[in-house]
């Protein structure tokens, strides 16, 4: 008997048409809950699957409509538990989300849960990215269903919920996004899930309050792969060694910062982790995988190696290639940060911990328990092991003071003459094998909740049709803070409501007129979600938009509002130190002169005394600023003011070790310039602006929406093993035609780029010919010889990048845009210009703009 079609789970739903091959959602109340469970528990058995206890329970606790908090150990099933969520609200023709803190897993889910359902059942939305956003089943990270909430309250669509990873509650910076849909959603039913809870009795309490509905809590300590705890006190080299001698990889060693896992892996290259037929499969494995980033060398050469690196300072799609290589067992050793506790899909036998403390943002601290057990937890691969392995070294100090003890042996001379090591004096706590135990043991801390009121938030709940007010206040008396903690909250909400009004944003209406409002002139997707957004939509006003420099200045002042990323700024300070020392040097300055004049730099603050005026104004009129400071710098705008590509940024700050924290930095400042700014303030200058970050952003990294195409259409599936031709159809570039015009804009001007400072060989590998002879390398430098016989340079600055430098001529009936670049030169004739075309149809099979060069005219 053939095999049903359709997604596994999909296809066992009431509302499943075999015939269409689709999946037609039942009204509320047509599916019976015994038949539901019923073929839920079939799929299980299909699958092969025993429930755990804890397992069994929770799913029919969901059966019976209940919310449940599952507080089970790492791997012991609660994707399924979570899974079983969703079906049971697809059978009822009711709509479920999927939370968790990070992007990556949020991906993660989303593609599993598309295997499961069919990619048509399941969306995604991210900040970064949506897909199919109105789809039965959505993923997406914590904020998502927290501003759904805050927005529509009891009428957003959300009937179930999954807040995975739920200790996340306590997060100082993003608790309170896990709070608020447990105080604004009180039609959904919950399930709260995490292997580090602790107690949850007001969970309980708060829930069944909330949605009316009995609350169960499923607990359990079985762990399907054991975990052994191991305290070492050999350098770390020997202890991988070991760990590598003993069968106990793929193994994870947690360093608490970035560079410490980069270093740790240049380090391991020394050591030959792998058989030369591991590294044939590696090299096999990598085929066809793109490390055209400035840290993409670095990061292949680990690889091949059979080293991974994993950490926020790394691209997403180097994380994700470090998953993916782990996941199909090439990799003896990953380097990475703390991050694992997250969840993240890196199966390993062994966690490493190279220390015990970490610095929490406010000083270093010992581990928390929580913390501990959660990148512990990973340890151990259901199916692959029969049990886990968490190790911990001992300080550095220790390990060195005990060789050389070692290494004296009996001689009590050689005792006396012992230079003992001492302890970090910045950076460390003390731990030993105490220490290690308590941890190992101890319950986790009580979750302490992180409520706060900010504007985004008052502007969500205010910006409902009706009831805005009564809202805000039940959401901040339903906080799950001490009454004291809540009249400050309500105090700190009123004071935030009055400085909208001022600012305008929110406008006082009588009440015949519907009473209060969010202003019109904002844009549909207006938002204040930042700390200091409102300081920006205030500051705005100040700018004087005939000012040549209008748009640059609004970015100065976008920036000025953003979190100083102070491992950019620092490389961005010694660049600028290097120079100013060549110079001092050359002028015949005394050193000592010298380094005093570089202890005054700082790195580069446009505008910097009109924005610390207006931020002091504005500040002593809006007192619940409180520590919140205001930050210029010119990262994002010196890249535009260069028309930098990411590549060329990276190197020449030498970034290659933080390339993800630039593209997250550069993401954030989009994301500002697209939703914070109103669109009252944009002008033609400043959009262009937006598209530079925009289509930048979308280059370095954007193969997401490009996997989700390929699920839902497989002809344009991946290329798989043995198949002859199997080409990846990208999405139709063309069909969002403003941000393929800035596509085309970034395309051509990076050639202007090149040809300026005599790339020719660059040039040419960016457009194509429209005959049959080539663009070499030299026909351009050919092409250009008449250009330079009459001026000394072709001009990059923002005015030589202007829209009317560029004219287009869109000629869709004919398959093409025509393009003439004017070329500024120096003297300001401007007089020559480039011919090309963009050929449409090429451009669709390429995912990108493909630039026909057609010649120059002088």
């Amino acid at each position: 008997m053939s095999e049903p079609m359709g997604p596994p789970l999909a296809r066992r739903l009431p509302g499943w048409d075999p015939f269409e091959g689709r999946f037609v959602a039942p009204a509320p109340g047509d599916a019976s809950p015994d038949l539901v469970l019923e073929r839920f528990l079939d799929y299980v058995g299909e699958r092969g699957l025993e429930l755990y206890p804890a397992q069994e329970e929770a799913i029919l606790e969901i059966a019976a409509g209940k919310n449940v908090i599952l507080a089970t150990p790492t791997g012991s099933g609660k994707s399924l538990v979570a899974s079983a969520l969703h079906w049971k609200a697809m059978a009822e023709g009711r709509r479920s989300f999927y939370t968790c803190p990070i992007k990556a897993l949020v991906s993660e889910k989303f593609f599993a849960l598309c295997a499961e359902f069919g990619p048509d059942q399941v969306g995604m939305m991210t900040g970064d990215a949506t897909v199919n956003r109105d789809a039965p089943i959505v993923c997406c990270t914590a904020e998502i269903l927290a501003n759904m909430a805050l927005r529509e309250g009891e009428g957003a669509g959300v009937d179930y919920a999954v807040m995975d990873e739920f200790h996340y509650y306590a997060d100082r910076e993003r608790g309170v996004a896990w709070q608020l849909p447990l105080l604004a959603l009180p039609r959904a039913r919950f399930l709260l899930m995490s292997a580090t809870l602790g107690p949850t009795e007001f969970f309980e309490k708060a829930l069944t309050e909330l949605t009316g509905r009995e609350t169960a809590v499923v607990r359990s300590k079985h762990r399907p792969v054991p975990l052994t705890f191991e305290y070492r006190d050999t350098p770390l080299h020997e202890t991988v060694a070991t760990l590598i001698a003993r069968q106990r990889h793929p193994a994870y060693i947690v360093n608490f910062t970035q560079r410490g896992a980069a270093e740790e892996a240049q380090n391991l290259m020394s050591v030959d982790l792998c058989t030369k037929e591991e590294k044939k499969a590696i090299t096999a494995a990598l085929e066809g995988a793109s490390f055209d980033s400035p840290y993409g060398k670095e990061v292949s050469r680990f690889l091949r190696h059979g080293i991974g690196l994993h950490h926020a300072g790394l691209l997403p799609r180097y994380r994700l290639l470090v998953e993916k290589l782990a996941q199909e067992g090439h990799l003896k050793i990953i380097c990475g940060t703390d991050t694992l506790g997250v969840g993240v899909n890196i199966p390993i036998r062994s966690v490493l911990f190279t220390k015990l403390c970490k610095y929490d943002g406010e000083k270093t601290a010992i581990l928390a328990v929580r913390d501990f057990q959660q990148i512990s937890g990973r340890a151990g691969r259901k199916g692959f092991d029969d049990e886990g392995f968490v190790v911990a070294q001992a300080p550095e100090h220790v390990i060195e003071n005990l060789r050389l003890e070692a290494k004296a042996g009996d001689d009590p001379v050689k005792k006396r003459r012992i230079v003992r090591k001492k302890p970090p004096e910045k950076g460390y706590v003390h731990w030993d094998k105490q220490t290690f135990e308590r941890l190992t043991t101890s319950l986790p801390e009580p979750l302490v909740s992180r409520f706060q009121v900010t504007h985004g938030m008052v502007l969500e709940v205010l910006g409902r049709p009706q009831g805005g007010c009564a809202a805000l206040k039940r959401l901040v008396r339903g906080s799950h803070d001490t009454p004291h903690q809540k009249r400050k909250h309500a105090k700190h909400a009123i004071a935030l409501f009055r400085s909208l009004v001022e600012a305008g944003i929110i406008e006082l209406r009588p009440r015949s007129e519907g009473g209060l409002r969010v202003s019109v002139d904002l844009q549909e997707d207006f938002s204040l979600n930042h700390a200091l957004g409102l300081f920006l939509v205030h500051a705005i006003d100040t700018l004087d938009r005939a000012s040549p420099s209008y748009a640059l200045d609004l970015l100065t002042l976008v920036e000025s509002i953003v979190e100083d990323p102070n491992f950019i700024l620092q490389k961005q300070l010694d660049r600028l130190k290097t120079l100013k020392m060549q110079e001092l040097k050359a002028a015949g300055v005394e050193y000592d002169e010298r380094i005093a004049e570089l202890e005054k730099m700082e790195h580069p603050k446009p505008n910097r005394d009109a924005i610390y005026e207006l931020w002091n104004a504005f500040a002593k009129e809006h007192p619940w600023v409180g520590q919140e400071n205001i930050r210029p710098k010119s990262l994002a705008r010196e890249m535009f003011e260069s028309y930098l590509s990411f590549g060329e940024y990276v190197r020449e700050y030498g970034l290659e070790r933080g390339e993800g924290l630039v593209l997250r930095y550069l993401s954030e400042i989009y994301k500002l310039l697209e939703q914070t700014v109103p669109d009252l303030a944009k002008t033609p200058e400043f959009d262009e602006i937006v598209a530079y970050f925009g289509t930048l952003v979308r280059g370095v990294d954007a193969s997401l929406i490009d996997e989700w195409e390929r699920l839902r259409d497989p002809s344009r599936r991946a290329p798989q093993k043995g198949d002859a031709e199997a080409p990846v159809l990208p999405p139709d570039v063309t069909r969002d035609e403003r941000t393929f015009t800035a596509l085309v804009r970034n395309a051509v001007f990076a050639f202007v780029r090149a040809l300026a400072t005599g790339r020719y060989d660059e040039a040419q590998a960016l457009v194509v010919a429209e005959g049959e002879e080539a663009w070499t390398a030299t026909r351009i430098e050919e092409a250009m010889a008449p250009f330079y016989a009459d001026h000394a340079l072709i001009r990059t600055d923002p005015a030589s990048r202007g829209p009317d430098k560029t004219v287009v001529r869109k000629l869709p009936e004919r398959g093409v845009w025509e393009l003439e670049q004017v070329l500024c030169d120096d003297v300001g004739d401007d007089d020559g210009c480039v011919l090309m075309a963009v050929d449409l149809e090429r451009s669709r099979a390429a995912g990108k703009p493909v630039i026909v060069l057609r010649g120059m005219r002088f």
